[in-house]
């Protein structure tokens, strides 16, 4: 697996790089990839996905602990096929009780407000077709790190 060649933008937070967490199921890979490759192109932030970022032999509870703590947000694909997948909730978790604290935004396709899990039920939810809104908003918090 190669891992990005992508230059990444630095956060305020020890010369680290904005980095979006991309959880979802391995169903929604390709939704997963493309919306990745949105956040780099349109943003400047770096991006991790288990999938394509865990190398061969990486215990992989403890990357993606190390992961969610570094990042600075994290995007949740709730579709029918992540919405009760356990390694989806147990990435929401670690995120949600992390001491950081980083910023949860849950994107929906084809799938209710009815089963988002009760840890991110209070997160302003936006549906796939609003996904622009957010690489607005997120451009805008990438570049207000870059002057920090």
């Amino acid at each position: 697996m190669a891992k990005k060649s992508k230059t990444t933008v630095q956060s305020s937070e020890a010369g680290k790089p904005y980095q979006v967490f991309i959880s979802h199921a391995t169903a929604d890979k390709w939704l997963a990839v493309t919306i990745c490759e949105k956040i780099e192109q349109l943003t400047g932030a770096s991006t991790f996905r288990d999938d394509r970022d865990i190398l061969g032999g990486d215990d992989i509870p403890d990357e993606i602990r190390r992961q969610i703590k570094q990042s600075s947000e994290m995007v949740v694909l709730l579709t029918p096929d992540s919405v009760n997948r356990q390694w989806v909730l147990l990435e929401v978790g670690a995120a949600w009780g992390s001491s950081k604290r980083a910023r949860i935004t849950v994107v929906m396709n084809h799938v209710s407000v009815d089963p988002i899990p009760d840890m991110i039920k209070n997160k302003k939810a936006i549906r796939l077709n609003e996904f622009d809104h957010y690489l607005h908003e997120l451009a805008q918090r990438v570049r207000g790190q870059r002057g920090k």
